[in-house]
C-alpha cells in the first residue's frame, strides 16, 4: 500500500516551532511523519462537526489534521497544547 503525502500549513509549522522543549518538538514531528504511512493510527479521533478532520495525541500536544483519501493527502492544520488547540 502506497503512503499518503503529508502537508503542513504554514501556521502549523509556526506552532511546531513554538514548542519549547526540543524533545517534545521532535516527538511531534515524528508523529506527523508517521501519519504518511498510517493516517488513522490507534488513538486518533474524528472531530465532531467536521467531516474529514481528525486529531491525534502526542504527549500533552494535539495535532489536528484532515485526510483526503482520494488524493492520498494528509494536511496538518493545528499543533498545540491540549488546552489551547481547539480555540
Amino acid at each position: 500500500m502506497e503512503g499518503y503525502r503529508v502537508e503542513i500549513k504554514l501556521s502549523a509549522i509556526h506552532e511546531l516551532d513554538r514548542i519549547g522543549r526540543k524533545g517534545d518538538r521532535q516527538r511531534v514531528a515524528r508523529r506527523i511523519r508517521a501519519l504518511g504511512t498510517q493516517p488513522r493510527p490507534p488513538g486518533s479521533q474524528k472531530l465532531a462537526g467536521a467531516e474529514d478532520r481528525y486529531r491525534v495525541r502526542q504527549g500533552r500536544y494535539r495535532i489536528v489534521y484532515a485526510i483526503d483519501d482520494a488524493e492520498r493527502l494528509v494536511t496538518v492544520f493545528r499543533i498545540g497544547d491540549r488546552k489551547d488547540v481547539y480555540r
